[in-house]
């Protein structure tokens, strides 16, 4: 017999390439962890990973019970949350995960509506980007994610997760008032290809979207200046040190004294925003009604 608390660990070495870190997501120890996988090919009589100068990989073997590991576990969320529904499920603790932006636009209102509609749901909010909030519903850290759509995000299809789209908004164009573009009504971002740029850092899937925005024009952009926080890109622009592409929405209340912000002229760079909870999850009665007030909240 194959037990499920095995399965969360293998899904978890998959996921992260190495028993350190899967230990290290789950609150086990390594030898923990290879001492449960250990178990688990004891179990299923197959040889399930292999251990390399580069971290763990899956066999064959493994690959196949890791298909079947994630509709197991899928299976088993939908199970907690119809006992829960049984149960009445109306009082209890839900933890989002979302990036700064994401919780001022959708999960601050939809606390604020939960308070009303779902009294007994208490909301606890984790600060985090995209590229760390999906790991952490996987992970069985946080409940649900707010995130963004980047490279080598797991796909809407990915059948660990389940996604609920939120909204999409566009990036506009930040540059200094003596910049020479700063009178035109659009930028053309092919027109920044010899310009320092300011950033988001690798692994901030905003990153993603200004690097694939300035490929799509045709070129790399030269960035010289990082931070994940916008109000230190906009300051950086104001004080001449460069240009950058910021979410419109990060854009709201901020002071711009000494830029100008434009539309991006064509097709402009987005931000695609969802919420994913863990394939099955989306039916708890403590899940669903967060799900339903972020979606409300997107909406307006």
């Amino acid at each position: 017999m194959i037990e499920a608390r095995r399965l969360h660990i293998l899904r978890a070495v998959a996921d992260h390439r190495t028993v350190t870190a899967a230990a290290a997501a789950l609150y086990l120890t390594p030898s923990a962890v290879s001492q449960q996988l250990t178990a688990l090919e004891q179990e299923t009589g197959h040889r399930l990973v292999e251990r390399g100068a580069k971290g763990v990989r899956l066999t064959p073997a493994g690959e196949i019970l890791l298909s079947h590991t994630n509709a197991v576990l899928a299976q088993l969320e939908r199970a907690e949350a119809e006992l829960a529904a049984y149960g009445s499920g109306e009082a209890g603790t839900v933890t989002v995960a979302s990036f700064a932006t994401g919780i001022a636009l959708v999960v601050a209102p939809a606390v604020a509506r939960l308070a009303g509609t779902a009294p007994g749901i208490r909301i606890r909010v984790q600060d985090a980007e995209g590229d760390a909030s999906l790991p952490m519903v996987l992970d069985r850290q946080v409940d649900v994610a707010v995130a963004v759509e980047y490279r080598g995000a797991p796909p809407a299809d990915d059948p660990r997760l389940t996604h609920v789209p939120l909204y999409a908004e566009p990036f506009d164009a930040v540059v200094p008032v003596a910049h020479r573009l700063a009178d035109a009504d659009e930028v053309p971002l092919a027109e920044l290809a010899k310009d320092t740029w300011i950033g988001p850092y690798p692994g901030n899937p905003c990153h993603d979207v200004v690097v694939l925005a300035c490929e799509s024009a045709g070129f790399q952009p030269r960035l010289e200046h990082s931070s994940d926080d916008f109000r230190a890109v906009v300051a950086l622009a104001s004080a001449d040190a460069g240009v950058a592409l910021v979410p419109r929405s990060a854009l709201r209340g901020m002071d711009l004294t000494g830029v100008v912000v434009r539309p991006v002229d064509g097709v402009a760079p987005t931000r695609r925003v969802f919420a994913a909870v863990r394939r099955g999850a989306e039916g708890h009665p403590l899940i669903r009604p967060v799900l339903d007030a972020l979606e409300s909240a997107a909406e307006r």
